[in-house]
């Protein structure tokens, strides 16, 4: 995958332009921003549309940014369905021939063979909960999700879908299973014979005779019957009456021909966390900066160099935490964001929810974090301060929750670096800083490596 685009013509070097404060640079959220900065340093500075104290991972803005964006000479998202305004922002600027502006896409740094699977090995076809007592009159959907080769191929969230239908050949198929769980956490039965049902229809007004549709229990294989386009609602059923669907947003489907299909399986998108690919990202951003403006490429070159050190610290001082810890596990009371670090240095956080920031915790979820609590004898509950009213302030609830129904007697931020905090920010803290002075020392103290 290449890691960046140019839209436009040519970009002016530092010299041709006239020196420092000719080029100006936007980035998806608050770490590529940080990091970008510091490789750019004095020749051109970087901004982000996501504001202080919100978390840049499942944000969306509020209005058409395309034109804040494209004032920019350069812009660093990640290729990725859980940041995808970014995605679209990107695809705008590549479709409007009239644009100078260059696309780098960090998750290019990292190698697929080192991307983890969006689920982190959980259990992708939960068993039905038998002993749920499902009423279909006012059964409301937590979770539906479409899983394709062992991965989440596409979830449905808020009225839009993250991700997608992988393509499919002309004259073959690809089928998808269906995950769908209420807003408890409870998996319903699925089944021509059981008592809800999944279905796929191609939308009202969309091209027919693209794709034949066949449901086998919670499956749903789409077979190619000719090369085009249409639009796909799903839908769950009880008692034959619809009580979910996916009509608010019809998902995209294509049917081409076989060796045209690329399916590409849906990552883990928090790379950021991890200092060893955070390496990987910043050499890729002083490579593709040097590349826009060649007469920068030693200053860049140099500051990567001088960053990577410290991010080497930072890497040597997560090893030497969990070489001392006494836990290898803890609970984390957010979504799922620190895998590729607890994958690299050994340690385990349970978390209530998965990948998605946005998703809501059960009480389900809290009790079998309560659980792991008491199995572990942990003293230290970690939350995410971007999840809180006041990420200087408060605690998460879930976080709170926990406190009082177990034996832990505190409870700290561990922040995915997904933003900045109002302290933060006056304190002066980049991720670096957020490592070193916030989730190092918490980190210590939730595994009792003090």
């Amino acid at each position: 995958m290449a890691a960046s685009s140019t839209i436009g013509g040519c970009l002016e070097s530092p010299t041709d332009a006239g020196g420092d404060g000719e080029h100006a640079g936007s980035a998806a959220f608050f770490t590529l921003q940080d990091w970008s900065n510091h490789v750019a340093g004095d020749v051109m500075a970087f901004d982000t549309p996501v504001e202080v104290g919100e978390m840049g991972h499942g944000w969306d803005p509020d209005g058409d940014i395309v034109p804040q964006i494209a004032q920019n000479d350069l812009f660093v998202y990640l290729e990725t369905p859980e940041f995808q305004w970014a995605v679209d922002v990107a695809d705008d600027f590549a479709n409007d021939d009239d644009l100078e502006i260059t696309l780098i896409d960090a998750m290019g740094a990292v190698s697929e063979s080192e991307l983890l699977s969006f689920t982190g090995g959980d259990e992708l076809l939960p068993d039905p909960d038998m002993d749920a007592d499902f009423d279909p009159s006012t059964f409301r959907v937590g979770t539906f999700e479409l899983i394709h080769n062992d991965e989440v191929a596409a979830w449905w969230h808020d009225d839009h879908w993250h991700g997608g239908v992988p393509d499919v050949p002309v004259d073959g198929g690809q089928v998808v299973s269906i995950n769908v769980e209420d807003t408890d956490g409870n998996v319903p039965p699925l089944g021509e014979e059981e008592q809800f049902q999944v279905d796929a229809r191609v939308e009202d007004g969309a091209p027919d005779g693209v794709v034949d549709i066949d449901v086998d229990g919670r499956d749903i294989e789409f077979r190619g019957i000719e090369t085009g386009q249409t639009l796909i609602v799903f839908e769950l059923r009880a008692d034959d009456e619809v009580v979910f669907d996916t009509a608010a947003e019809p998902t995209v489907i294509t049917v081409d021909e076989p060796e045209a299909i690329e399916v590409d399986a849906f990552y883990d998108p928090h790379i950021w966390v991890d200092p060893v690919h955070a390496k990987a990202v910043v050499e890729l951003l002083a490579d593709e900066f040097a590349t826009v403006m060649p007469d920068a490429e030693d200053t860049f070159r140099a500051n990567a160099e001088e960053y990577i050190e410290k991010l080497d610290d930072v890497d040597r001082a997560f090893e030497e935490l969990v070489s001392n810890a006494e836990l290898d596990v803890a609970v984390f009371a957010s979504h799922d964001s620190f895998q590729y670090v607890e994958n690299r240095y050994g340690f385990e956080l349970q978390t209530p929810v998965g990948v998605t920031p946005d998703a809501a915790e059960s009480l389900e979820d809290v009790s079998r974090l309560a659980q792991t609590v008491e199995e572990h004898d942990i003293d230290t509950i970690l939350f995410d301060p971007f999840e809180a009213p006041n990420p200087d302030e408060d605690i998460p609830q879930a976080a709170t929750v926990l406190l009082e129904e177990t034996r832990a007697e505190e409870a700290l931020p561990l922040s995915p670096a997904e933003g900045t905090t109002p302290n933060w920010e006056a304190e002066g803290y980049g991720w670096i800083e957020q490592m070193e002075e916030v989730n190092l020392p918490s980190l210590r103290r939730a595994l009792k490596a003090e």
